[in-house]
């Protein structure tokens, strides 16, 4: 057996060290050496005199392990590091891979290989007082700046080097155990799973990688670890522990945690033009991510939309939001909503006047001032144990809006300069979409209140007689809340009226701001007494202006391509003392008619061009309208959100003229018509026709004679006095002889005087002359000139308007409240 072993053996390299050779020794089952190998010898420095009979134990520098010694125990294989005595008395590691032999099981005999792990024992070469291997590797390990640990097959720590050791505290790491533990049963936070990977290493022998966010116990702050544990192996490949080596990443984990913040910041902050839902946003992302609590407060000036915001140290903030980690944000001692300010000594005044954020520590010095002008701040502090905090101000484009607060009390870390740059970062980009909904909001609310002059939200006093009206109008976006649709109710000369529809091209503030231009052109227009087709001819040479200076405008819209201007309109006016409505309509959809019988019809007015196109005529339909009718007009917006968008609205139409409401008919209308999103502007005007009484109205011609004027007198005097009205005689017949005399002496015949009694009382006069009459200063010897004027005078409005046979020059005088229906409009 010596013999075989000594042939097995390998020899002594050449250059004569014994680091890495191969040599082999035979133990019998009470573990005595039975044969010695030369390479022994030589490694060991022992001859076979020497060592053979011998235990092998009295050649150990060190007791074996308690793994060893179960294996030794089980007679089965086993491999492992050893530290041998050698024959000069130095210490020699070896590696030793030990196999039990032998034909009878009750004399096994074990067969050991090992090789040197130091430098060679008999060389004779290495200086005096030079480490062994072992130490100089130990030395190494306990040198290396990153902390390592090694953890046997039973997951017991076995040992760390002295990086470890200063990572887990000041105490030394006790050994024996579990990953993670620094004492007995006492684990670091985060390192749960640290047991469950090392078991995986050794079943699988693969490598795994954990990152975890923890504070061990020699740390004065959580930092950022990445730890690979992978297994330790023997020559053969057997799993015999588990090695964990630490690498500090808390910077970059910061700095992917800080771009991670941002991101979700982008796209969460600001999703709207709301100045409470962005303030609520940015509160909402620092709890969640790096506060325990936040709040905001910004400027009243800024939530009231104003349109300078400057902060001084008076300045009234409002709380606007307000977030926590304790249900109900407990640590404010504001209200929300509430108005309150900040004192100047106060960190919050400090960091609004400095123009930046300010941290703190909070010790007793830091809560004296952050109590400064509320002592109720103080006792939250307290109270939550908040031990940091930071005041960071809202400033875009120079103007501050409010200020941010964040502050700790869950977590134990204090904030840092990284985290008031974090801060910092997210305030200023909440502060510029503040500033925007600031703007937006300050804009808007001058575009709605200009669109809400414009829109008539009733029909004028004047119009009752003639209409009964009911109106809606529902912008794209409901949120801005204006569009380019419009319509209005005119009161006309003679108790007539104007009905007008229109649809600008576009949305939002521009088609707002072109329908306004529209609107009070035809307002002019109607004012005029400009026929209807007449009327749109004139409102397409203004699209075609508006659309030119459009096109030649400032060059940052040109760049974009020259801006289109259009749009359709529907114009109708209707006379309640002849029920006959005449209209003319621009490209915009056909008027529906529901009358008292119940059949809703659509009235064929000729479909003119859109306003804009130019050179095309316009023309003007005329019909009777049966009393009680309702005329439905409306823009494409309201039925171009089904297939069937017409249709359905006929059919509701059919019961409109059975409802006493007309409003609430709307209502129901425009829920039916609209239930869900809208793609356009939407704008519907519902008017129910009245007629006057034919009492109410008289009507004569007069002969083309100076004596008619003193006859025109006593008709009307007497007319009056059916009427009950003879309180107003004297100066009806003024105005009726002034009328009459300027039509006879000026104009030609049939001269035609008609009164109105409505909420006013109305003269006309009537002849077939086209030239208008003109106010005009007579002078002091003048005859004449004075009429017109005496009509100014005593009439609250007068006027002229053409006919297709002549004019009518008309005065409305205004009736007693006792005699008249209230008080015009």
């Amino acid at each position: 057996m010596s013999e075989n072993i000594a042939a097995a053996a390998g020899s002594r390299n050449a250059a004569g060290s014994t680091d890495g050779v191969s040599a082999s020794v035979e133990l019998d089952a009470e573990g005595v050496v039975t044969a010695w190998s030369t390479a022994a010898c030589d490694l060991l420095g022992y001859e076979q005199g020497e060592a053979v009979g011998r235990q092998a134990a009295e050649l150990l520098a060190e007791a074996v392990s308690g793994d060893a010694r179960f294996h030794w125990g089980e007679r089965t294989p086993f491999s492992g590091r050893f530290v041998v005595r050698c024959g000069n008395g130095h210490r020699l590691p070896v590696w030793a891979v030990v196999h039990p032999h032998g034909d009878d099981a009750e004399d096994v005999r074990w067969l050991v290989t090992f090789r040197g792990l130091g430098p060679p024992a008999r060389t004779g070469t290495a200086d005096e007082g030079a480490p062994e291997m072992a130490e100089l590797k130990q030395w190494a390990l306990d040198q290396m700046p990153l902390p390592m640990s090694l953890f046997d097959r039973r997951g017991l720590r076995v040992a760390v080097n002295a990086a470890m050791e200063r990572v887990m505290g000041p105490e030394p790491l006790p050994l024996g155990l579990r990953m993670g533990e620094y004492e007995p049963g006492v684990r670091v936070a985060g390192t749960e799973g640290f047991d469950e990977a090392a078991q995986r290493v050794l079943r699988s022998g693969r490598e795994e990688t954990i990152e975890g966010y923890l504070r061990t116990p020699g740390e004065d702050r959580t930092h950022a670890w990445l730890s690979a544990l992978y297994p330790v192996v023997d020559p053969v490949g057997r799993v015999w522990g588990v090695s964990l080596a630490a690498i500090d990443v808390t910077d970059q984990f910061r700095a992917r945690q800080r771009l991670s913040v941002l991101n979700d910041a982008g796209a969460r902050i600001g999703t709207t033009l709301d100045l409470e839902r962005t303030a609520d946003e940015l509160a909402q992302v620092a709890a969640e991510h790096f506060a325990d609590f936040a709040v905001v407060d910004l400027l009243d000036s800024v939530l009231q939309g104003e349109g300078t915001v400057a902060h001084s140290g008076e300045s009234a903030f409002r709380r606007t939001a307000q977030r926590s980690v304790l249900p109900g944000c407990p640590e404010s001692v504001v209200p929300l909503g509430s108005r309150h300010t900040f004192h100047e000594d106060s960190p919050p005044g400090l960091a609004l006047a400095a123009g930046h954020g300010l941290k703190d520590l909070i010790d007793e010095n830091a809560l004296a001032s952050w109590a400064e002008g509320s002592a109720e701040r103080a006792r939250s502090i307290r109270e939550h144990h908040i031990h940091s905090l930071m005041a960071v101000p809202l400033r875009a484009r120079g103007v501050t809006q409010g200020i941010a607060i964040f502050g700790r009390h869950r977590t134990p870390d204090p904030f840092d300069e990284e985290d008031l740059q974090l801060a910092e970062e997210l305030a200023t980009r909440a502060a510029v979409y503040i500033e925007n909904a600031r703007r937006y909001t300050r804009e808007r609310a001058i575009a709605l209140a200009l669109q809400r002059s414009l829109l008539p939200h009733r029909a004028p006093r004047r119009t009752a007689a003639a209409v009964d009206m009911a109106s809606r109008y529902l912008p794209a976006d409901p949120d801005v809340g204006i569009g380019g649709d419009w319509f209005d109710v005119i009161p006309l000369s003679g108790a007539r009226v104007a009905l007008v529809v229109g649809d600008v091209v576009g949305h939002g503030i521009q088609a707002s701001a072109t329908m306004g231009r529209l609107c009070t052109a035809v307002r002019t227009l109607a004012d005029m007494d400009v026929p209807p087709d007449e009327l749109l001819t004139q409102l397409d040479d203004l699209v075609l202006r508006l659309d030119r200076e459009a096109t030649d405008g400032d060059s940052g819209q040109a760049e974009e391509g020259p801006a289109e201007v259009g749009a359709t309109c529907l114009y109708a006016v209707y006379d309640p003392v002849s029920r006959r409505c005449s209209m003319a309509r621009a490209g915009h959809p056909t008027p529906l008619l529901a009358t008292p019988d119940g059949s809703v019809d659509s009235l064929e007015v000729p479909a003119g061009p859109p306003l804009g196109v130019g050179g095309l005529p316009f023309e003007v339909a005329e019909f009777e309208l049966p009393e009680g009718s309702v005329l439905a007009l409306y823009t494409d917006g309201l039925v171009e959100g089904t297939d069937r968008g017409a249709d359905d609205l006929r059919a509701a139409l059919r019961d409109v003229c059975r409802q006493q409401s007309l409003d609430a008919f709307c209502d129901r209308l425009v829920h039916r018509l609209l239930p869900g999103h809208r793609t356009d502007d939407a704008a519907l005007l519902l008017a129910r026709t009245q007629a006057l009484d034919a009492a109410e109205v008289a009507t004569w011609e007069l002969p083309d004679d100076p004596a008619a004027v003193a006859h025109s007198r006593e008709l009307v005097r007497d007319k009056l006095a059916a009427w009950g009205l003879e309180h107003a005689a004297f100066t009806t017949e003024l105005v009726v002889s002034e009328l009459v005399t300027n039509a006879i002496r000026y104009g030609r015949p049939p001269v035609v005087l008609r009164l109105i009694h409505e909420s006013e009382l109305i003269c006309e006069v009537t002849d077939a002359s086209s030239a208008a009459p003109h106010l005009r200063r007579a002078r002091l010897f003048d005859e004449g000139g004075r009429g017109l004027f005496i009509v100014a005078q005593l009439a609250q409005r007068w006027g002229t308007r053409h006919t297709r046979t002549g004019k009518t020059i008309w005065a409305e005088l205004p009736l007693p409240a006792s005699t008249a229906d209230g008080a015009d409009q």
